[in-house]
């Protein structure tokens, strides 16, 4: 409640990430892939976008390393691919992606924070060669999560009726990660 402001970026952060995985969590196949409205959101397009954003986010822009073996394709696939693939990924796949990609960033941005703080300049730079501090990733990142579970806010409240802000006290998440169903993983 009065912590430093890397705490409350990380736990603004951690809220939103929670909030979205309770959002997407336990769907079977046609739940992950339903659409609604004119939108080709579905809620298993969004766990596979940020899972690869979460990556990107920790590796690339952070540090100029590159994303896990997972993404190798992405540079050179459409910019719509990670929604599009999803719909041919299972539901086991596309839980693990997200919950280890979630898990990575965490240990990648204590680790940042502990060498450097939010002030410190990442990889991410401008065209001008200004770099980007820690603080804006941070801030990029939870704007992301909030635009997106807005939207798994919607589309879960047309597949089953659940709404809220928050998970239920004591929720956790049905599913599991599975790392052996992440094919490629380097982590």
């Amino acid at each position: 409640m009065a912590g430093t402001e890397a705490e409350h970026l990380v736990g603004a952060l951690d809220r939103l990430r929670t909030t979205f995985r309770w959002k997407a969590d336990g769907l079977d196949a046609a739940g992950l892939r339903t659409r609604i409205g004119a939108s080709t959101l579905t809620i298993g397009a969004l766990l596979k976008h940020l899972a690869a954003a979460e990556d990107q986010m920790f590796s690339t822009k952070l540090d100029g390393s590159p994303m896990s073996e997972t993404w190798a394709g992405l540079a050179r696939a459409s910019q719509t691919w990670v929604f599009d693939s999803a719909a041919q990924d299972s539901p086991e796949r596309l839980y693990a992606l997200w919950d280890e990609a979630v898990e990575r960033s965490r240990s990648r941005l204590q680790l940042a924070l502990a060498r450097g703080g939010l002030e410190q300049p990442v990889h991410l730079s401008a065209p001008d060669g200004t770099h980007a501090s820690l603080r804006r990733l941070l801030c990029d990142l939870i704007e992301e999560y909030g635009r997106h579970t807005g939207h798994a806010d919607l589309i879960r409240e047309a597949i089953d009726g659940v709404v809220g802000e928050d998970p239920p006290a004591r929720w956790r998440p049905k599913s599991t990660p599975r790392p052996d169903l992440i094919q490629g993983s380097d982590e």
